[in-house]
């Protein structure tokens, strides 16, 4: 049986929000299973709790924001995208302000404490949502479509008129069923331009954002001093972004993922699209090998 998963024991991080620029304390901690990842706002004079779920995004403007109960948590995406890849299915997420910790940009960090506090392995199956049939959804030239497939491949194409993207690669394919989202994908650095600060700011966003958390360019190159992580960083992070937000069901998809230029908006409006359809998909519980498809097997090895 292929079961859920939750984190062994309590585990801490203090950061600053990429938009907000404000400290806070981040605390996750185990939760039974069917629970699904659930919110707190700790900050408010009572603690308000809400369960992930893609008709909770309220803000799309470069970050993933859900609103639930009266509370609102921005910049959701890096954690999500962890927990996606690690399978975790049942987690409180505590925190002392409205958004998620920008730490250093990647999913990377939070993959590291969910890791080195150990993942807890649940006496309950996973449930799996299976795509049945093709969903599109489109905004001028950008799109993006689930299609049936039994695992999870991402396939995306970013296209931006800089001189730094002429020399990287603008499409990624990534089959989490033979390649490691930790390895391939987890450490992709979000990124943005100079001369996009001051107006971001302006906005109220941003107000966090430094060389130590995000990949920044001029007009003509990367102005980090360590450079890229990957070469194909700036698609491997749009792919970090999918990842988590297509993980907003709180429930893993069997499918394939394929996008053109999408973005926060664009993959909530997908996923909506999706889970109103009754007809596009199902749940799906593998409760022996014998009837698991071997991708999932290799992505979810724990099973008893």
């Amino acid at each position: 049986m292929i079961r859920q998963r939750t984190v062994k024991s309590l585990v801490n991080a203090i950061g600053v929000g990429l938009h907000t620029g404000a400290r806070v304390n981040l605390t996750l901690r185990p939760a039974p299973a069917n629970t699904g990842i659930v919110f707190r706002r700790t900050d408010l004079p009572e603690p308000r709790d809400f369960i992930v779920a893609p008709e909770r995004v309220t803000d799309t403007r470069l970050c993933s924001a859900l609103e639930g109960n009266g509370a609102k948590v921005a910049t959701v995406e890096h954690l999500m995208s962890a927990l996606a890849g690690l399978g975790i299915d049942n987690l409180f997420i505590d925190l002392d302000g409205p958004e998620v910790p920008i730490l250093d940009g990647s999913a990377a960090p939070f993959v590291y404490l969910l890791q080195s506090n150990g993942i807890e392995t649940l006496n309950a199956a996973k449930r799996f949502i299976r795509v049945k049939k093709t969903v599109r959804v489109e905004d001028g030239d950008k799109w993006a479509e689930f299609s049936p497939h039994e695992g999870y491949t991402l396939t995306f194409r970013i296209d931006f008129d800089h001189p730094v993207f002429r020399q990287s690669a603008k499409e990624m394919r990534i089959d989490l069923a033979t390649q490691s989202y930790v390895k391939e994908v987890s450490r992709a650095r979000t990124f943005g331009f100079m001369n996009e600060v001051e107006y971001l700011r302006s906005h109220g966003l941003a107000l966090g954002g430094t060389l130590d958390n995000a990949i920044v360019m001029d007009e003509f190159r990367v102005l980090n001093s360590d450079g890229l992580r990957y070469a194909d960083e700036f698609v491997k992070h749009k792919v970090l972004d999918a990842v988590g937000d297509l993980y907003l069901t709180g429930h893993p998809i069997l499918g394939a993922f394929t996008a053109y230029k999408s973005g926060h908006g664009l993959n909530n409006k997908l996923l909506r699209t999706l889970m109103s359809d009754t007809t596009a998909w199902e749940w799906a519980v593998f409760e022996n090998d014998a009837e698991t498809p071997a991708g999932l097997l290799n992505l979810y090895p724990q099973t008893a």
